[in-house]
């Protein structure tokens, strides 16, 4: 098959190390196997104006060859597979795997010509290494036998032994769970477990646009742990968006609007209101329950509700599960309101008593609210564990409210499970994960309090330098979490960078040194990569070796434009 060699990098280029316009939709940031403009799978090949993504050279077409899967062979018995279990499947789940047999199946290669990845086991391919889309499905089944050494009772099961399998994924995932892997299931006639369930998720989109981790726009794993907001709010805030039919977006000033409205005020007020007045008005003791009308309206409202989650995340309905956990809190809070029990304790005996009923039942409500939110908020469900003394995850529910808190029960200490998010702190969220707006050059002018074009001078650079070091050194002594002085450091590391430009620059290198320095870093590359060192490691090293190698252009009177030589090798036929 014809693929992209980077002559400048000396390697064919992996998909995610090609980018170029894609040539359905025209979006200009597509990648070497799929674009994000339009969603459409294509070939490197394909791209319009590719770049290699490590140096931005246009890389050349090379042949190599290449195992495909032969999906042809298996296209009839694959039809058959999806009439008969694409029912059970999320609707866009379904359209994408109907739109791809409506098309007809073509060869889909499944090797490539990389260092890194699972090897093939066979020796005219022995440098080549499999496609992550083609080993990675094949990991359910390793992972469940490093698990248990039954793992074949899941993945090759008896006749009489039913599994229900659900795979949960994005839209641009689904062809490699519905038409790759099952047709390489197919094909081994071992008759492996297939999927019942493939539940496909549209897009989550970042404010106005896209996530983007390169571009540093929006907020990843590693920076949400950085930002003070408890685990748990994030999880209820993806889940109470997560674009099950449509796509959708994350959005600070929402995120703090949900939290507000329906974790603090909704959720953590009901919670709070039941298991504190418990402790103040009943020395935290569960008192005797005698059901009313009132209750027994209550605990319609909120059977109908059980009912209908359980049915959803049968359906892996996340979304709809989480709306019926809210819907549930609400009536506590409304029966509460209408119940007034901190009225009711002030009256007669009757009235106390009803008191009693109105906070027993309620706390009740407050266990079954922790029971149905584990799938969802784990760290706020033992919260809750511990302020009712009861091990959470030893009830199951089924279709109607069982009496988790009989009469007599102790609860722990009450406090809120939820803080209010400011404005100011949506604010200041927002600014930080907004992306790299400003260019390179005009954050190092800002950080060191200069104008880039006036620093011509090495001597310029230094004091920039000096200022930039100092800003650092008093944010760490602040005790500024690192989200705030990170961005100081890489600032840093890339002044000290151009300076060491700017004295090349200053004070030439002779052909016969820059040569040996080329050589050295080429030795060194060479060594990291055969150490199979991280990127972020490796990718410093390859950018000096390449600047170097352009200096020698120069210097040899070889014209450098646009990052590429003017004088180009012959095309190898």
């Amino acid at each position: 098959m014809e693929q992209l060699l980077c002559e400048n990098c000396d390697r064919f280029l992996a998909d995610r190390f090609v980018e170029g316009t894609c040539p359905l939709c025209k979006y200009e940031d597509a990648r070497g196997d799929q674009c994000d403009g339009c969603g459409h799978l294509i070939n490197a090949t394909e791209l319009l104006k590719p770049r290699c993504k490590v140096c931005q050279k246009t890389p050349v077409v090379r042949s190599s060859q290449q195992l495909f899967l032969n999906l042809p062979k298996v296209e009839a018995k694959l039809n058959d597979w999806v009439d008969k279990s694409g029912d059970d499947w999320s609707f866009n789940a379904k359209v994408i795997t109907k739109s791809w047999l409506k098309d007809g199946l073509k060869e889909r290669c499944i090797t490539r010509d990389l260092k890194w990845g699972i090897p093939v086991p066979l020796e005219d391919f022995k440098s080549k290494v499999f496609y992550v889309w083609f080993d990675a499905p094949i990991g359910y089944m390793s992972m469940s036998a490093v698990y248990t050494p039954e793992w074949r009772k899941w993945w090759q099961p008896e006749d009489d032994t039913e599994i229900t399998y659900y795979q949960f994924m994005a839209k641009d995932n689904v062809p490699f769970h519905s038409v790759m892997f099952p047709v390489c299931l197919f094909s081994t006639e071992r008759n492996y477990t297939m999927v019942n369930h493939i539940m496909a998720t549209e897009y989550l989109n970042y404010e106005d646009g896209k996530f983007s981790k390169s571009r540093g726009i929006g907020v990843f794993g590693n920076d949400a742990q950085d930002t003070g907001l408890p685990a748990d709010v994030f999880r209820f805030y993806l889940l109470f968006v997560r674009p099950e039919s449509q796509d959708s977006s994350f959005s600070w000033a929402d995120l703090a609007t949900k939290n507000n409205s329906e974790l603090l005020n909704n959720l953590g007020n009901f919670c709070n209101r039941a298991l504190s007045f418990l402790e103040k008005f009943f020395d935290c003791v569960i008192p005797e329950i005698q059901l009313r009308y009132d209750e027994l309206t209550l605990l319609a409202l909120v059977t109908r509700d059980l009912k209908e989650y359980i049915s959803m995340l049968d359906k892996a309905k996340l979304r709809d599960g989480l709306r019926l956990i809210l819907s549930i809190s609400r009536h506590g809070n409304q029966y509460m309101q209408f119940q007034k029990p901190w009225v009711l304790i002030k009256g007669s005996n009757e009235e106390k008593i009803r008191a009693g009923t109105v906070i027993g039942l309620s706390c009740n409500l407050v266990c079954l609210l922790a029971v149905m939110l584990q799938p969802y908020m784990p760290q706020t469900v033992n919260i809750i564990g511990k302020q009712l003394n009861i091990d959470i995850s030893s009830f199951l529910i089924n279709n109607f409210v069982p009496v988790f808190l009989p009469p007599g029960h102790k609860i722990g200490k009450p406090a809120p499970l939820f803080e209010k998010i400011d404005p100011s702190v949506v604010n200041q969220l927002k600014s930080r994960f907004a992306g790299k707006q400003k260019s390179p050059e005009k954050e190092l002018a800002m950080a060191s309090g200069l104008d880039l074009k006036q620093i011509t001078t090495v001597e310029q650079m230094e004091e920039a330098i000096s200022k930039q070091g100092d800003t650092v050194r008093q944010l760490k002594q602040s005790g500024a979490q690192k989200s705030e002085w990170e961005p100081y450091v890489k600032s840093l590391l890339e002044m000290k960078k151009t300076l060491e430009q700017m004295k090349l620059a200053t004070n030439p290198i002779s052909i016969e040194d820059l040569e040996e320095e080329i050589s050295k870093q080429g030795d060194k590359v060479r060594k990291l990569k055969e150490a199979k060192v991280e990127k972020s490691e490796l990718q410093p090293e390859i950018d000096l070796l390449i600047q170097l190698k352009s200096k020698l252009s120069i210097s040899k009177g070889i014209p450098v434009e646009n990052g590429q030589n003017k004088k180009q090798k012959p095309t190898k036929k």
